[in-house]
């Protein structure tokens, strides 16, 4: 379990992020057609998984726009926004924002993706919901990168992200 805050409040999630070198968890979640969508459908692709708790606040909704501007611009890479918001909700903020570069994901049937990555919280305000976290995944499906933001009110490391997909 890692230890995470909200506003300097303690709060637990049910897991550790995967280890660098391992092989990434495989997952299926909710597209914003509600179709479902699993990590094999990535295959052959360097991916980001950009995790958060919800779209309708102002940390996670820049990490999606930052990431539709940096990462996706990159050859051969995805980037996965992943949260546990309806896909409804996922569809509106991208079209009005104009969102065009990323896949937005959710894990609101079942939490599974929460409990294979490690990332559900398991007590506080945001209980059920996923932690601030950023996962790069190679073409060969082995994580590269990993950050479990501490402070959930503070926006990822874009920076050692996007140098982790360089050398993915």
């Amino acid at each position: 379990m890692a230890i995470v805050t909200l506003k300097g409040n303690t709060l637990h999630t049910s897991g550790n992020l995967p280890a660098n070198g391992s092989t990434a968890p495989a997952f299926t979640m909710t597209a914003n057609d509600l179709s479902s969508s699993n990590l094999e459908d990535f295959k052959g692709s360097k991916v980001v998984l950009n995790i958060f708790p919800s779209i309708d606040t102002g940390t996670c909704a820049q990490s999606v726009r930052q990431f539709n501007q940096e990462a996706a611009e990159l050859d051969n890479t995805k980037v996965l926004c992943i949260s546990k918001d309806l896909p409804f909700a996922q569809a509106r903020f991208c079209g009005a924002e104009g969102i065009e570069n990323v896949f937005m994901l959710s894990d609101f049937k079942n939490g599974s993706f929460g409990e294979a990555y490690g990332v559900t919280f398991t007590d506080g305000p945001l209980e059920s919901l996923l932690s601030r976290a950023v996962v790069v995944i190679n073409e060969e499906g082995v994580v590269t990168y990993s950050e479990q933001v501490p402070e959930t009110v503070d926006e990822p490391n874009y920076k050692a992200a996007l140098e982790a997909l360089l050398d993915a």
